[in-house]
């Protein structure tokens, strides 16, 4: 497969730039794939698509302040740091992404605040280098104060205090992600307990986003694309109920990947799980899911379980019905 098939238009002005005031308040595009029918809803009607013997599977990964900025010693141009992957377990030493990547070199140390600097100490493809975080006091304390949040590329403006809350699920738990989990950002307290209410149980995973989830897929072809391991794992409650569900409600293409991972390799580890269609899915019943970027990996993944031509056909008619797109936007619900 070629990677432009999974390509649609989108006018920049159905990009969400902010959150809607009420995180419920989203619409929902409904696809039934079965019959390849769907219909306009909106986020509040989840409840009425659950019953007995469902499971809501929700990715309770908190996002961190992972986006740092600085300047090189004698230099005053501003350098930006994007933490993505721990790399040693005292998480001093990170894979991040650095810009603008050509004027920092091996060995340059960028200082962030007065309690943090950063030294770079390899290059890798891609923009991606290796760095060693130098905090006074606890780390995670530090990145808290001096971190910004890590806004997608496409939110066209610099993180803003309301962030910090919006940009993180009212379940989120476990620090590691540093990009939410997007699906989840429409749930609130009353929506979770009307899902209860219904009858389906919820169970929670842990799948910290990384690259693996957000970069740029590189080759023409799909599936010469690997994606970068990500850290997940599944609580022993969490896997007995999500094992005796009926049906598996998926809240994100996260969720997705560990499921399906949990289905081959056991509740924990690492995974790069690459799905595009042809996927054969063991463990995923429903989807709820966010409108995702063109040929990107999350993309592949709504094809593959819902089939490329009708999810294409859905996403145009959401661009025709004007919903909104990508982290802050609406979602969509494929049963």
């Amino acid at each position: 497969m070629n990677l432009s098939e999974f390509d649609y238009a989108l006018p920049p002005e159905r990009i969400a730039q902010y959150p809607l005031e009420e995180r419920g308040a989203s619409r929902m595009l409904v696809l039934d794939r079965r019959v390849e029918r769907w219909e306009d809803g909106h986020f509040r009607d989840l409840p009425q698509y659950l019953g007995p013997g469902d499971c809501l599977v929700l990715n309770d990964s908190k996002v961190i302040p992972s986006r740092l900025f600085g300047t090189r010693q004698g230099h005053s141009g501003i350098i930006q740091i994007f933490l993505t992957h721990p790399l040693s377990s005292d998480r001093g030493v990170w894979s991040a992404l650095v810009r603008p990547g050509r004027k920092v070199r091996t060995g340059d140390v960028i200082h962030v605040a007065r309690e943090l600097r950063v030294e770079i100490l390899s290059r890798g493809p891609y923009g991606e280098r290796t760095v060693k975080l130098a905090a006074t006091g606890d780390l995670d304390e530090v990145l808290d104060r001096v971190g910004h949040i890590p806004l997608p590329p496409y939110i066209h403006r610099p993180d803003e205090p309301p962030d910090r809350e919006r940009y993180q699920t009212i379940y989120a738990r476990a620090r590691g992600s540093v990009a939410a989990p997007t699906a989840g950002l429409h749930f609130t307290p009353q929506v979770l307990d009307h899902c209860r209410g219904a009858g389906a149980s919820i169970a929670r995973v842990t799948l910290h986003v990384g690259l693996g989830t957000f970069q740029p897929l590189h080759a023409v072809e799909v599936e010469e694309n690997h994606l970068h391991p990500e850290a997940y794992s599944v609580a022993p409650e969490h896997l007995e109920t999500i094992r005796a569900a009926a049906r598996r409600i998926a809240v994100g293409t996260t969720s997705v990947r560990t499921l399906e991972t949990l289905w081959r390799a056991g509740p924990s580890g690492e995974t790069g799980l690459f799905i595009y269609p042809g996927f054969e899915f063991r463990a995923t019943g429903a989807l709820l899911t966010n409108f995702h970027l063109p040929s990107t990996s999350l993309l592949l993944l709504v094809c593959a379980f819902a089939g490329k031509d009708f999810v294409l056909a859905a996403y145009r008619h959401a661009v025709e019905r004007e919903y909104r797109f990508y982290s802050y936007g609406d979602c969509m619900l494929i049963v």
